[in-house]
């Protein structure tokens, strides 16, 4: 099994930074790609970010491209999210997400590419 601890969320005032971590523990967590999502209240959970097994390609959703990094390290089991420019439209609950496979080429944008999830952290941003 992969289990999933978040920690990293909080309160931050419009144009502050936040570092999301997310770790694993478990098998095969540096054979899988990694992805973050988001819930607002009373919207979907939407996509975020992703980045393959390896860490050599990342994706991301247009909303936060440019404003979001996602990392990891294989070594420490550990993803990261790094939010910069924050706008009030981020606040949410953030997700961290391991894909259901291993080894998969790209990293994918859907809940259902995605087998194991962190407990969920919120975010606020405030204006």
């Amino acid at each position: 099994q992969v289990q999933l601890v978040e920690s990293g969320g909080g309160l931050v005032q419009a144009g502050g930074s936040l570092r999301r971590f997310c770790a694993a523990s478990g098998r095969a967590f540096s054979n899988r790609a990694m992805g973050w999502f988001r819930q607002a209240p009373g919207k979907e959970r939407e996509f975020v970010a992703a980045i393959t097994w390896s860490g050599g390609s990342t994706y991301y959703a247009d909303s936060v491209k440019g404003r979001f990094t996602i990392s990891r390290d294989n070594a420490k089991n550990t993803l990261y999210l790094q939010m910069n420019s924050l706008k009030p439209e981020d606040t949410a609950v953030y997700y961290c997400a391991a894909d259901k496979s291993v080894r998969r080429s790209t990293a994918g944008r859907l809940r259902n590419d995605y087998a194991y999830w962190g407990q969920g952290t919120q975010v606020t941003v405030s204006s």
